[in-house]
């Protein structure tokens, strides 16, 4: 499960990307995501893609909050047909997430690091996101409750380059211009489709 990526895409660049922008996050600064932390994100209103900052970490299912109340977030979702996730899967709830590299947990725990993966070429990517606005939860005991929009991403087969690494899953990547505005815009029965997995000449391994 992916629980950490690097965002380094200047907004410049991502004004280039579409045509019709509206930068709602201001500065956006590069540098490693971390499930809970603020990312950059891409919505759209109309024919406007706005960029804006959200909390990674979508509402999770009430079974699993803590005894104190306390929801930690879901980063990653694959099932698609859970009613908790089917609410929220209209173009109005869906965003993209820019991003340069992926991480996964290399196999012999903690200790033995992170493979990180990229797209071939440095083309421009994004994740297949979700997000929620103005979703008050408990995040954290000593914060208490907060309003926040949340984000995250969906999930799908790995491809040959993941699975060696990450044999259940990978980030449902779109690298397609005609990709961006169809999980903007599309009818969930044609965006759905979306939900797959990267080709193996892609994606590569990097250092």
């Amino acid at each position: 499960m992916c629980n950490l990526y690097t965002s380094t895409t200047a907004v410049d660049a991502m004004r280039r990307l579409f045509r019709e922008f509206d930068n709602r996050a201001g500065n956006v600064e590069p540098g490693d995501i971390y499930p809970d932390r603020m990312a950059p994100i891409i919505t759209a209103e109309g024919q406007t893609h706005i960029l804006r900052r959200a909390r990674w970490g979508l509402p999770s299912p009430p079974q699993y909050h803590s005894p104190s109340g306390i929801d930690r977030g879901v980063t990653n979702i694959r099932n698609t047909g859970s009613p908790h996730w089917r609410r929220w899967l209209g173009p109005e709830w869906r965003c993209l997430v820019p991003f340069d590299r992926f991480a996964e947990p290399k196999p012999g725990g903690r200790g033995a690091g992170n493979a990180w993966f990229e797209v071939t070429d440095e083309r421009p990517a994004f994740f297949a996101g979700i997000w929620v606005p103005e979703w008050t939860s408990l995040r954290k005991l000593k914060d208490g409750q907060t309003t926040d929009d949340l984000f995250g991403f969906l999930t799908c087969d790995p491809n040959a380059v993941v699975a060696p690494i990450h044999p259940k899953a990978m980030p449902v990547v779109l690298i397609e211009p005609g990709e961006w505005d169809a999980w903007l815009r599309a009818p969930w029965g044609e965006a759905r489709g979306l939900q797959r997995t990267l080709g193996d000449e892609e994606l590569v391994v990097v250092e």
